[in-house]
């Protein structure tokens, strides 16, 4: 018998069985949709888990620290042998596979003044403006241009300004104090309106103690020239108690350092600045050459920290999570195989007679257990290609409910549980596999069957 003969006596079989056919296809319909969408949760994890760690922990980066050594210290006469300096970065910036290196300096916290009747606080941090966006840092509004009296601010740093004529008043205190705590304990629901910041002249202030215990006020006009984007997948609540920073240039810190050294009279603090700085980052590509990176950075007497280390222990975790999510699939595409087994054990006893009619007519075994596997084999086939369909239906319903279901829906979340390719010829396969495997144990029953006793109980 050729494959074509198996085919059509196998059809015509499930046709005239239509019922069992029908639940057997269900079976493993279940069982291949299980595996599916098992193996697409485990696909989704991992890719969306690697997406948000590339864009967490930076795994292309590279943080540069001050070295461990004993000129560690504040040196007054200037940086040590174990400082981040000028020298120092420009020969990172040259070292092969460096795509970028910006250097960092905290100023520290600093109050600014808009608009002479809003006040806010923001951690400020001195670099190169222009190397932001090459960190992954974007804007909602504008960009950084490389100028001492421009600044750059957070997305979070619109947010929560107070009104300045009452901000010194106890009852307005008192009143932001009670405000924020049913905001923390979830009886108030943080109203997020950044304040228009974007291309306004704002000035940043700094307070110094003087030797009589007096204070002073300096003040520092800058221009806002870009906004950070509102970071994504984060609730309101979440942004108003966030951190809010800026961006100045190295040259716009120096200037505040020097009138704050020169107010307090204090010469301990006549520090070069730009001479040494307090970190460094470094974008490396491609990721493979990181650790060669890290490793002459080192030699340089400087501390560096990358994520390579979490990165392959998550590798490993995502792992584990595949294994998981496949072997529940596998655990029920098994038992949805009990069905076909007996499904076709009970199409050997109906069939009794047929088979040994075939036997007289000269079938031989191998005949007679082919045509049972091929018919087994076309249930998992037929079950596997509904268990596909099946499949996109659950998974498009899972989108639909965390969608709806998440804080603030965008354009890059409307696929977050998604089918790769290489998953729908692995299912049907596995649902084919069931089949066959199933049909085996009734094919070998079949063909052992007794021509004439078979014949002779059927008449």
């Amino acid at each position: 018998m050729r494959l074509r003969d198996y085919l059509v006596l196998g059809w015509d079989q499930l046709r005239r069985r239509k019922v069992v056919t029908l639940l057997c296809v269900m079976g493993i319909a279940i069982g291949s949709a299980s595996i599916v969408v098992a193996l697409a949760f485990g696909e989704s994890v991992t890719h969306y888990s690697a997406k948000q760690m590339s864009y967490y922990l930076k795994t292309d980066e590279i943080t540069v620290m001050n070295g461990g050594g004993s000129s560690e210290t504040p040196n007054a006469n200037g940086p040590g042998e174990y400082d981040i300096t000028k020298q120092k970065l420009q020969l990172i910036r040259s070292l092969p596979n460096v795509k970028t290196a910006a250097a960092y300096e905290n100023v520290g916290d600093l109050e600014f003044v808009a608009d002479d009747s809003k006040i806010g606080r923001i951690d400020v941090t001195a670099t190169d403006l222009g190397t932001l966006p090459d960190f992954g840092i974007e804007f909602q509004q504008g960009s950084p241009i490389d100028q001492d009296n421009v600044i750059v601010l957070s997305y979070t740093a619109t947010i929560g300004l107070r009104d300045r004529q009452t901000s010194f008043s106890e009852s307005a205190r008192q009143q932001q104090a009670r405000q924020e705590l049913d905001i923390i304990e979830g009886r108030e629901r943080a109203q997020i309106v950044p304040y228009p910041l974007y291309r306004k002249m704002i000035r940043l202030v700094r307070t110094v103690t003087l030797a009589d215990g007096t204070t002073k006020t300096l003040e520092f006009p800058v221009r806002v020239v870009a906004i950070e984007k509102r970071p994504e997948g984060m609730s309101d609540r979440y942004l108003y108690f966030s951190q809010k920073t800026a961006y100045i240039s190295s040259g716009l810190a120096r200037q505040i350092r020097e009138a704050t050294a020169a107010a307090s009279g204090n010469a301990s603090a006549q520090i070069t600045v730009g001479d040494k700085f307090d970190s460094v980052k470094v974008k490396v590509a491609p990721v493979d050459a990181v650790a060669q990176t890290d490793s002459l950075i080192q030699k340089m007497k400087l501390r560096t920290m990358n994520n390579l280390s979490r990165q392959e222990s998550m590798s490993q975790e995502f792992v584990i999570v595949r294994i998981i999510f496949g072997g529940a699939g596998l655990f029920i595409l098994f038992v949805a195989s009990i069905s076909i087994i007996v499904a076709m054990t009970m199409s050997t006893h109906q069939r009794r007679r047929q088979i040994g009619i075939m036997k007289v007519l000269g079938a031989n075994l191998g005949q007679i257990r082919n045509m049972f596997v091929v018919e087994s084999a076309m249930l998992g086939l037929l079950g596997g290609l509904a268990g596909i369909l099946f499949a996109y239906w659950v998974v498009w319903a899972i989108n639909i409910v965390l969608i709806r279901s998440s804080d603030s829906p965008s354009p890059d979340n409307a696929e977050i549980l998604f089918i790769s390719y290489w998953i729908l010829p692995l299912g049907l396969f596995f649902a084919m596999l069931t089949g066959v495997l199933s049909g085996i144990f009734p094919a070998i029953k079949a063909s052992r069957t007794d021509a004439l006793t078979a014949i002779k109980r059927e008449g």
